[in-house]
């Protein structure tokens, strides 16, 4: 007897819903932060509880979608973690400047800022450690550092679920959706929006990003 064939439509995961998923489980990491400063729940707890654990979500609907889904969800996804670390990187080094001012002698022109400074606190809360310290451990160094990228990493993926595809038109969004998140740090909306439409147009289903090798290759 000839065996049946079925053709399964792969699943739609960037729907309406799973855009609004995949926003709601990015959002957790910059929650992490909110949720301490309001004394709703301390910043280790809800990292520990909350946003690993939805993170762990996040890359389990991707791999999901890339495997059984029209993967749409697994681009759009990528397309926002790459901007969203592109951004924070182009950010940090535009502080930079700041940061070394007296250093680099150029203070007369640039004021002094330790622009840096909050990410070990932050990483000391989320070893469940005091923030204020006048010397952190390495520990609370990278684990800060990694938090900062991880916000990075999720506010590329909010903006990209948030507008489904990042057009020509629309990458301006960035701006805003970065002046409403902090004054002053429009460097980031200006790099994730170019960053986000760029690989949006070069990224098509049926194609991968370039360098990066077909699933199963």
């Amino acid at each position: 007897m000839q065996a049946k064939s079925f053709n399964r439509r792969p699943w739609n995961l960037w729907s309406r819903t799973g855009r609004s998923i995949a926003f709601i489980l990015a959002a957790t990491s910059i929650a992490c932060l909110l949720a301490d400063f309001y004394r709703l729940c301390p910043m280790r707890e809800f990292t520990l509880f909350i946003f690993l654990p939805a993170l762990a979500g996040l890359a389990a609907l991707s791999l999901a979608d890339l495997i059984h889904g029209d993967r749409q969800l697994w681009r759009g996804v990528g397309i926002g973690v790459a901007s969203g670390l592109l951004a924070a990187l182009a950010y940090d080094l535009f502080r930079l400047p700041f940061v070394f001012a007296t250093t680099w002698g150029i203070d007369s022109m640039v004021a002094p800022l330790n622009l840096f400074k909050v990410f070990p606190a932050f990483g000391a809360m989320i070893l469940g450690q005091t923030a204020a310290q006048t010397h952190y451990a390495l520990a609370a160094h990278l684990t800060g550092w990694a938090y900062h990228f991880s916000n990075g990493m999720t506010f590329g993926v909010m903006f990209v679920a948030m507008l489904g595809e990042v057009t020509k038109s629309r990458w301006i969004w960035a701006v805003a959706m970065a002046a409403g998140l902090e004054l002053g740090i429009c460097i980031f909306g200006i790099v994730m929006g170019l960053a986000a439409h760029g690989m949006t147009s070069r990224w098509q289903i049926g194609q991968q990003p370039p360098g990066n090798p077909k699933p199963g290759a």
